[in-house]
């Protein structure tokens, strides 16, 4: 996953939004590579990378929490992987 673009990685009032795989924390500035299922994944009801990211509205992302942030999609990434995993070796044995 990526942050390509350069500027003041502030999360500005109205965002984040997802739109064709990139999540937008300002007008000019996204997450690229974002997939819908890890974008809408959600923990006690809560959607984890939206709320994530709104916790952070009105200020500058630290490089740090860009990091974070790149990680947490990660790994709801691979929580998908293994539940769809785990899912077709469950059904094959019923």
């Amino acid at each position: 996953m990526k942050f390509p673009v350069a500027g003041s990685n502030t999360v500005e009032k109205g965002f984040p939004r997802y739109a064709a795989g990139r999540v937008w924390i300002n007008g000019a500035q996204y997450f690229e590579g974002v997939g819908e299922a890890a974008w809408r994944f959600q923990v006690g009801g809560y959607p984890v990378c939206d709320k994530w990211l709104k916790d952070r509205r009105g200020r500058a992302l630290t490089n740090a929490e860009i990091q974070t942030y790149r990680q947490i999609v990660y790994a709801l990434s691979e929580t998908l992987r293994l539940m769809a995993a785990i899912d077709t070796v469950w059904q094959g044995q019923v």
